[in-house]
């Protein structure tokens, strides 16, 4: 039953309506993923690898993995390499991108980035999963494998020591994947993003991090993610967010190293998916490791 469940869920929502971009909760620490401009602005080598499993417990939930590196070339230019992999039941997309940007200084600690990116897409539909469940053997017939087609995406993102702010559409052309007379279509709309957060002192060693993602999507309900985490004494991150009518989420992270950071989440479905009992909620990982040498120092903490 629980498969049978999702498949009309899953199916229904990528067939029928517009394809969204692949959901993260701990987006503070994949900003790439969703904006190119953010390339290099760390200021050194940054790899970032991020799992998601959502709705664990139901067989062919969406599940995602992401890895991208970025580093700065010279003062003013950042690149960027990023692969996503998103897998929701019967589909299964891979995108491959390359960053650009370019930096430039506003004030003494502000800096405003401008990317670029550039990239393929390859998306699987294997609708043979769905034949138990359905009675139109014609739609066995529309399988896609491989299909392959470009994308391009900008973005703008502006940071200093305490605040950052970005705008961005990751993916701008809208490209129809299937199209069939006696079935519907699965598009993939742009998707426009706006973020930002602010770090506030509330002592020596502890410090208050809330972040804003905001996605819009046409064909789709607005996307709010808002989240609050404490950082204690530059090691230990630990914090709660709310996606707007769909969930609440607990979040942890620990600085191991100097270079290195594993943070962890938890998602819990408000909607009445969340309310089943075979959805164990969402799972998600995520571990950047960052490579300095001796000419490099970091003269105080990075946020963001």
């Amino acid at each position: 039953m629980k498969k049978i469940y999702l498949i009309i869920v899953l199916f229904v929502g990528f067939v029928n309506y517009a394809q969204q971009d692949a959901q993260y909760t701990q987006y503070m620490y994949n900003t790439m993923s969703v904006n190119p401009a953010y390339a290099g602005s760390r200021g050194v080598l940054s790899l970032t690898a991020l799992h998601r499993s959502q709705w664990v417990g139901l067989d062919g939930a969406p599940k995602t993995q992401t890895f991208n590196v970025n580093a700065p070339v010279s003062d003013r230019i950042g690149l960027g390499l990023s692969v996503v992999n998103d897998k929701i039941g019967p589909t299964s997309e891979t995108f491959f991108d390359a960053m650009f940007s370019y930096t430039i200084e506003t004030s003494a600690n502000g800096k405003l980035s401008f990317g670029v990116k550039g990239g393929l897409n390859l998306l699987s539909i294997d609708f043979n999963q769905l034949s138990r469940y359905q009675n139109e053997p014609t739609m066995l017939e529309n399988n896609l494998n491989n299909k392959m087609s470009p994308n391009i995406g900008a973005g703008i993102y502006y940071h200093s020591d305490k605040f950052y702010a970005g705008v961005s559409v990751p993916n701008i052309l809208e490209t129809k994947y299937f199209d069939d007379e006696s079935f519907s279509v699965a598009k993939e709309n742009m998707n426009f993003y706006f973020i930002t957060g602010y770090v506030f002192d509330l002592s020596p060693t502890l410090k208050l991090k809330p972040a804003i993602l905001t996605k819009i999507v046409a064909g789709a309900p607005l996307q709010l993610d808002v989240s609050a985490n404490f950082i204690y004494n530059e090691k230990f991150t630990l914090g709660a967010a709310y996606r707007l009518d769909a969930a609440w989420s607990a979040l942890a992270g620990f600085n191991i190293d100097r270079g290195i950071m594993v943070g962890f989440a938890y998602d819990k479905e408000i909607t009445e998916l969340g309310n089943t009992s075979f959805n164990d909620g969402s799972f998600e990982i995520v571990l950047r490791f960052e490579l300095f040498n001796k000419y490099q120092k970091l003269f105080s903490p990075r946020y963001f």
